[in-house]
């Protein structure tokens, strides 16, 4: 399947936080034969006596709950290609891995608290939204989050904005879910709305191959990261919300991160950021 992603890294902390982002890697995997990598990031702490046993002791305990997801996963009928335990702060390690491995999809799990509430693995999910070269699939924690029903996908015509609504297209197929194309601008233009209206849906039609049946296309005013939470909560069932990472301002360029922070913030079942492209991106 075209741009469909063939290794996924997995971040996991052990706790409850990770597994509807567990669930939506197996899911995927099974489906498309995609690799799943696993990665569990501890954290040294520095005591002034008996420094050398409390790291060993953590070592173990990350090594134990790597094993456990591994248990996990095969409960539920993946297969995890390698296990990776790593030393440092989480969302360095997860992108330097994500990167040395090539992986197309980062995946990882959030408490889904709205407002400034941080989300989490390991208190990291926004960094690595912010600062990974790869797509990043943020799950939340909570029943009813996956798989999606309704997609809302932001455009801006940017290739960034373009390659989420092609991944999140790929995922939508798999799960025989809806999908709307939605673009927003501060202020309706008078001039030239017909061509804005007329893009969007040159940009339907090309996920239509995709998506194997056409998306509906959505061209109105407001807040970008507030039409979409707006759009996302109309769907029944759970929900994909897929951005580019630049923003999705309609002249020049929001603010990096400055949308998808607000989506992520959001407490939306799912999130799919697409960072700008360059090397190291999942390619069509």
């Amino acid at each position: 399947m075209n741009g469909f992603p063939k290794k996924i890294l997995l971040a996991t902390d052990g706790s409850e936080n990770t597994a509807q982002a567990t669930k939506a890697a197996v899911d995927i995997a099974r489906r498309r034969g995609s690799e799943i990598h696993l990665i569990h990031v501890w954290h040294d702490v520095h005591t002034p006596h008996a420094h050398a046993f409390v790291k060993s002791e953590l070592r173990r305990q990350g090594r134990e709950i790597l094993d456990e997801e591994v248990r996990r996963i095969g409960e539920k009928g993946g297969t995890v290609t390698r296990s990776h335990l790593s030393e440092g702060r989480t969302f360095e390690e997860v992108i330097k891995l994500g990167d040395k491995l090539e992986a197309d999809l980062l995946l990882v799990g959030s408490r889904g608290h709205r407002g400034l509430r941080r989300m989490l693995v390991g208190s990291n999910s926004e960094d690595i939204v912010h600062h990974a070269h790869r797509p990043v699939l943020v799950v939340r924690r909570g029943e009813d989050v996956w798989p999606p029903a309704w997609i809302v996908a932001g455009d801006d015509f940017s290739e960034d904005a373009r390659k989420a609504a092609e991944l999140a297209a790929n995922l939508g197929q798999l799960f025989g879910a809806r999908m709307l194309l939605l673009h927003a601008v501060p202020r309706l233009p008078q001039a030239s709305g017909k061509a804005v209206e007329a893009q969007l849906e040159d940009r339907a039609g090309d996920l239509e191959d995709i998506f194997q049946q056409r998306p509906r296309t959505r061209f109105l005013a407001g807040d970008t990261a507030e039409v979409l939470i707006e759009a996302a909560q109309e769907g029944e069932g759970p929900t994909l919300v897929a951005v580019g990472s630049r923003g999705l301002g309609p002249v020049g360029r929001l603010r990096l991160g400055s949308v998808s922070t607000k989506v992520v913030r959001s407490g939306l079942g799912a999130v799919l950021v697409y960072p700008p492209l360059g090397d190291g991106r999942l390619r069509t």
